[in-house]
């Protein structure tokens, strides 16, 4: 359970940087940044996972943790720009 809390904070965090790094009006606001964070920190931490640095399950090993927000913010980068390129193409059709 706390496991997925921590997934969830630090999924906000990775959210709000990514917007920092790509600026920019998608909607939904706060949100929205949450909620595509959270994914992106999902998929960046399992990407993580894969390449050998294991999962985030608290934030006492800053070892660990550091690279798992590093993969969650690249995450939260690629579903930003993703979730950006779908909105734009379904506004110009």
């Amino acid at each position: 359970m706390i496991s997925i809390i921590i997934w969830i904070v630090l999924g906000f965090l990775a959210g709000l940087l990514a917007k920092m790094i790509l600026p920019g009006s998608d909607g939904g606001g706060f949100i929205l940044t949450a909620i595509l964070g959270i994914v992106g920190a999902v998929v960046g931490g399992f990407i993580g996972n894969m390449v050998g640095y294991g999962p985030v399950s608290s934030f006492n090993n800053i070892g660990n943790s550091l690279p798992s927000f590093i993969f969650s913010v690249i995450g939260a980068i690629v579903i930003l720009a993703i979730y950006r390129l779908a909105t734009e193409r379904s506004l110009r059709t």
